[in-house]
């Protein structure tokens, strides 16, 4: 998963709600396939980390966020934090321990500020 980005991202504009603490932000199209397993391992995670919502976008209905947010190709996960900073990125199937350490290291870098 790359670095932080500057971007900031209204969940409640989409509808959606935040985690208190982060938000595994995941943008899907209807015919992927990787997109489904990314969905079950970011619901995973975040269900093991109190505070940490998983929150599903499909892309096709939010073009103008996807070209924001320079969005590519799906699956695509964001890491945002509590205040909705996208702070960790990756295109494609991340593996769980890859979203944990992503998380993780989004979730210290927040308590330290």
């Amino acid at each position: 998963m790359r670095g932080p980005g500057p971007e900031r991202v209204d969940l409640a504009a989409l509808g959606r709600s935040p985690g208190e603490r982060a938000t595994l932000l995941q943008f899907s199209s209807a015919f992927c396939r990787p997109c489904v397993a990314t969905r079950r391992v970011l619901a995973e995670v975040a269900a093991m980390v109190p505070g940490v919502a998983a929150v599903d976008v499909d892309a096709e209905s939010h073009l103008e966020l996807v070209r924001r947010l320079e969005v590519t190709s799906t699956p695509a996960v964001l890491v945002l934090d509590a205040q909705g900073r996208v702070r960790r990125r990756a295109s494609g199937m991340p593996r769980k321990a890859d979203v944990i350490a992503a998380l993780g290291a989004v979730l210290l870098d927040g308590e330290g500020a």
